[in-house]
């Protein structure tokens, strides 16, 4: 099981790093979207990013209901422990 934080971690420093964001702009109640400035290709990117990371598979419907930040960490979470 992988603790939250450590996934928190991970994801923060790869969209950082990938997306050119300020840390401080990402915070759990940031809307994912628009503080990412994601386009459709950029959500391939994220998908691949995470399997590779976290060795999880992320689907379009995944994404369903996805606003914020913390929505995003849940839904990995979710996946890397179940």
């Amino acid at each position: 099981m992988m603790e939250t934080s450590v996934i928190v971690e991970k994801v923060d420093d790869f969209l950082i790093e990938e997306f050119e964001v300020e840390a401080s702009e990402i915070t759990p109640d940031a809307n994912l979207k628009e503080t990412l400035d994601l386009d459709s290709l950029d959500y391939v990117d994220l998908v691949v990013a995470i399997e590779a990371t976290f060795g999880v598979k992320l689907i379009g419907d995944d994404f369903v209901g996805i606003e914020s930040f913390q929505d995003f960490y849940n839904l990995i979470a979710h996946k890397v422990n179940t």
